[in-house]
C-alpha cells in the first residue's frame, strides 16, 4: 500500500505508527511526499509528521475512527459490489430527499438509514442527497464544518457504511447525491494549514478563511478538491456530488475551480460508462455555472433555484427576516414554478441579483425541476456546525 502525502514547504515528512515506529517518506519535485511499505496494510493506525513536528491527521486520510484530532487509519478498499450495469437516470426525471443520515433513523448510522429505504421509496423518491459525511468535529452536527475531507464519518459508520448505504440504494433503484464543501472548512480540528497553502488571506467567507484556489502554491490545493471528488464518485459509486455555496468560492484564475470539477465529473463519467451529476448551489441567479463550457460556462449538470425554496418557505412559515425579506410567499411560489429565477437582474435592497436571464441557455445540460424538488426533511438534534 502507498501513501502521498503533499506538504511543499516541508523538508521531510514521516509516518508515525502508534508503537512509536516512525517511516521516512521520499521527497519529490512536486512538494509530494510517499511511501509504499508492506507495512502499510488495512487497520494500520498512523500520523504525519513534518519536520519532526507533531504527528497530525493525514489530510487524505480515508478513516478517523477517534475523530478529527485522532490518528487515520488505512482501510481495505475492496468491497463486494452489487450494482454493476447501474446508472442513474436523467436528472430531469429525479425527484430528490435531501437527508441527515445523523437524524434521518434513531440509529443516526447509515445503516439505519438502510432499514427505511423502503419508506423512500414509497414516496415515490428516486434520487437520496446525503447532507455531509466528510468526517466533522463533535457528536452532533449539520457537517458543513468539515475537516477531513476524505475521511467518512466514523460515528455514521465509515467508508463501510456509507458503501453498504449505496449499494443498497442501487438495488432499489435510488441514486446516491454528496453534499461537498469546498468553499471552507471548519475551524475545529482543521490541520491543513500546516501542510501546505491551502488557504488564502486575500478572500473571506462567511465562516472564516477561503480555501486558495488561485494563489501561489494553488495547483495543489486543486488537485486536493478534484481528487477528492473523484474518489467519492469512483471509490463509492456515488452518482453525483451537490456542491455547497460556490458564490463563496473565491478563484480568479482563467478556469474556474467549478469548472474543472465540472469537466472531471465529466471525464470520469466516460470512463465509468454510468452517468454523473454536478449540481450547484449558488445565490447569484447566474445561469452560466450550467452554460457548457465551449460557450463561457462552467459545465455543471444543473444548479438549485434558491428563489422556489425560499418563496415556498415564506408561504409556509411566514417568515419574513433575513434572505426571506423580498418573498411574498404564494405568488412568488406560481413564479417560480415556471421559471428557476425570480431575481434575473432586479434590485434587492443590497445589490442587483442575477444576469437578467433567468433561463439557461437552451444548450445548457440543466433540469430546472429536479433542484426545485429537493426538500430537507431532517428532524432532531442537528447540533453545531453551520448549514449550508
Amino acid at each position: 500500500m502507498r501513501r502521498t502525502v503533499w506538504a511543499p514547504r516541508a523538508g521531510r515528512a514521516e509516518l508515525v505508527l502508534e508503537d512509536g515506529e516512525r517511516l521516512a517518506m521520499e521527497r519529490g519535485e512536486d512538494g509530494c511526499f510517499r511511501l509504499e511499505s508492506p507495512r502499510l496494510v488495512p487497520g494500520l493506525r498512523y500520523r504525519v509528521s513534518l519536520d519532526g513536528g507533531p504527528g497530525l491527521p493525514d489530510p487524505r486520510s480515508p478513516h478517523q475512527p477517534d475523530g478529527v484530532e485522532g490518528a487515520s487509519e488505512l482501510i481495505d478498499e475492496e468491497f463486494a459490489w452489487t450494482d454493476a450495469g447501474w446508472s442513474a437516470p436523467p436528472l430531469r426525471e429525479a425527484i430528490v430527499y435531501e437527508l441527515h443520515v445523523g437524524t434521518f433513523s434513531p440509529e443516526g448510522t447509515f445503516d439505519g438509514v438502510v432499514r427505511r429505504l423502503d419508506h423512500l421509496t414509497d414516496l415515490g423518491v428516486n434520487a437520496v442527497e446525503l447532507m455531509p459525511v466528510a468526517e466533522f468535529p463533535g457528536r452532533w452536527g449539520w457537517g458543513y464544518d468539515g475537516v477531513n475531507l476524505y475521511a467518512v464519518r466514523a460515528a455514521y459508520g465509515g467508508p463501510e457504511g456509507l458503501r453498504r448505504l449505496v449499494d443498497a440504494c442501487h438495488r432499489r433503484g435510488l441514486a446516491v447525491i454528496l453534499d461537498t464543501v469546498y468553499n471552507h472548512l471548519g475551524p475545529a480540528g482543521n490541520h491543513l494549514g500546516e501542510f501546505g497553502p491551502y488557504f488564502t488571506d486575500a478572500y473571506r467567507t462567511p465562516w472564516g478563511s477561503a480555501v486558495n484556489f488561485d494563489g501561489p502554491g494553488s495547483d495543489g490545493v486543486r488537485d486536493f478538491v478534484t481528487g477528492n471528488a473523484r474518489r467519492w464518485l469512483r471509490d463509492f459509486h456515488l452518482d453525483g456530488l451537490r456542491l455547497d455555496a460556490v458564490h463563496a468560492i473565491h478563484d480568479e484564475t482563467a478556469r474556474h475551480i467549478v469548472e474543472e470539477l465540472a469537466a472531471t465529473v465529466d471525464a470520469l463519467e466516460a470512463e465509468l460508462g454510468r452517468r454523473l451529476w454536478l449540481i450547484l448551489e449558488s445565490d447569484r441567479n447566474d445561469p452560466r455555472g450550467v452554460w457548457p463550457r465551449n460557450r463561457g460556462g462552467w459545465g455543471a449538470t444543473a444548479q438549485w433555484a434558491d428563489d422556489f425554496h425560499h418563496a415556498l418557505h415564506v408561504a409556509l412559515t411566514g417568515e419574513r427576516s433575513g434572505y426571506y425579506a423580498d418573498f411574498r410567499g404564494w405568488p412568488d411560489v406560481v413564479r417560480a414554478l415556471g421559471s428557476p429565477h425570480l431575481y434575473s437582474g432586479q434590485h434587492w435592497p443590497a445589490a442587483t441579483a442575477g444576469t437578467g436571464a433567468s433561463r439557461p441557455a437552451p444548450s445548457a445540460r440543466t433540469s430546472w425541476s429536479a433542484c426545485r424538488t429537493t426538500t430537507r426533511w431532517a428532524t432532531g438534534p442537528a447540533g453545531s456546525g453551520s448549514a449550508g
